[in-house]
């Protein structure tokens, strides 16, 4: 099911979901309503036969002379004026309602809920047929917390900062909580973390770009000031860290609860990993900083497949992740290429358990996977997971030649990689150039 357009099924068919998309106690954040439906119909006259049929005494107590009551109506995908909500308002004269209409404290609220039928909407899937839907409010969800923490209002932000409420989706997925240790490796403005924190998560992050995590906009606008803004308990650390060279030392292992993150996958920014090109090609020797030049220094870095960062971000749950430990990240695939199911990536100590998409245009969406680890991580295990990675990659490449996706050098493997901006710097359309860095 789509995450774009999950918060309205919850709306209307609470009970249809299925239960391992959003299944911890915070996970609320997507109900806006619960109903108690008195009928349905593909037309105002089927709903009326409907709410007819509804048993008088289940409709008598909300419609007596001392209840004041109101009618609400919402649509999905379309947009309807006033005038035409007061004629569809109209329509319900039938009902013998004995109060008095109170629009802004009614002792009872009633919806009408329609969806249109006129096919694909901004990207969403397509109405099969008309529906319209009458019920009674029953409750509605508390969610002053996304304007609370919506990113226009955000001290610190970069082009790729998560939405909100995705972010906190992300981290209800990862069950973050009091006491539970959550890491992002792609941490960049921190917004996921902030929603972890929120849950009361310990959170610690990282990222290759040092400009990022230590400087920032300047010293009241960096990460750490979108923690203070909303009086959240600071991360315990933010690490300049590559994801292809962890810097952890050799042993150390299952020391998360969960890792939350989105990889860069070349829609908005590159993915990078150190090295440079001149170093990875052995063109130059790996070099040493020397030691008036540490300060400021900002290291050289490389392009970073899709494929190759997800496997790294893999061996990396698996080793940094306690037994039962959760990883949920973002992975894209393309819709146009809806007849071939899309290739997610696998490894030998990780169980999938949820696959939800969120719909970015008619032509893309990405996938929010959610995996838990079920098995030790072993130098057998590496050395499957390694063999897994290499078919994936094999499958992926294959994928990303049929979904024409080599515009994007960050989509590209390595070994492509140079043909790529070859051909890039002889074509004058600067959209196939690579553009890299998010800060």
């Amino acid at each position: 099911m789509s995450i774009t357009c999950i918060s309205w099924h919850l709306k209307y068919f609470l009970g249809k979901l299925r239960p391992n998309i959003f299944n911890c106690p915070t996970a609320g954040i997507l109900v806006k309503g619960i109903y108690e439906l008195w009928g349905e119909g593909g037309s105002y006259e089927e709903l009326e036969d409907a709410i007819k049929s509804y048993p008088d005494d289940l409709k008598a107590p909300y419609m007596s002379s001392d209840c004041t009551f109101r009618i609400i109506i919402d649509s999905f995908g379309n947009s309807l004026t006033f005038p035409e909500q007061n004629e569809r308002i109209l329509k319900f004269a039938y009902i013998p309602f004995k109060g008095k209409v109170n629009l802004k404290k009614p002792d009872h609220k009633f919806w009408v809920m329609e969806t249109d039928d006129h096919g694909s909407t901004n990207g969403l899937p397509p109405v099969a047929e008309k529906r319209i839907f009458f019920g009674r409010e029953i409750g509605t969800a508390d969610r002053k917390l996304l304007p609370t923490y919506q990113l226009k209002s955000r001290k610190y932000l970069g082009p790729t900062a998560m939405d909100a409420e995705m972010a906190f989706l992300m981290a209800n997925q990862a069950l973050a909580a009091p006491g539970k240790l959550v890491y992002d490796p792609f941490v960049g403005t921190g917004s996921i973390l902030v929603a972890a924190a929120h849950f009361g998560a310990i959170t610690m992050g990282a990222d290759i770009d040092i400009r990022v995590v230590r400087d920032g906009r300047g010293p009241d606008c960096n990460v750490w000031s979108n923690f203070k803004q909303y009086g959240l308990p600071m991360p315990v650390g933010l690490l300049r860290a590559d994801n292809n060279l962890p810097p952890w030392r050799p042993g150390l292992k299952e020391m998360f609860d969960a890792i939350i993150c989105d990889p860069p996958y070349g829609v908005r920014a590159g993915g990078r990993k150190s090295g440079g090109r001149k170093l990875l090609k052995g063109v130059v020797a790996p070099y040493t900083v020397p030691d008036d030049k540490k300060i400021g220094h900002i290291p050289s870095t490389a392009p970073y497949s899709l494929a190759e960062c997800v496997h790294d971000l893999l061996d990396l749950a698996a080793q940094m992740l306690v037994m039962g430990g959760r990883l949920v990240y973002f992975y894209p695939v393309l819709k146009e290429n809806a007849s071939s199911k899309p290739c997610f990536p696998e490894h030998p100590c990780f169980s999938l358990i949820a696959v939800s998409e969120q719909i970015l245009s008619f032509r893309y969406s990405r996938i929010l996977l959610t995996m838990v680890k079920t098995g030790s991580y072993t130098k057998e295990v590496a050395e499957e997971a390694t063999k897994m990675h290499l078919d994936f990659k094999e499958n992926h490449l294959k994928w990303l030649e049929e979904g024409s996706l080599l515009h994007s050098g960050v989509f590209c493997p390595n070994d492509l990689q140079t043909d790529v901006v070859r051909e890039s710097k002889s074509n004058s359309d600067p959209s196939r150039k690579y553009r890299g860095k998010y800060v």
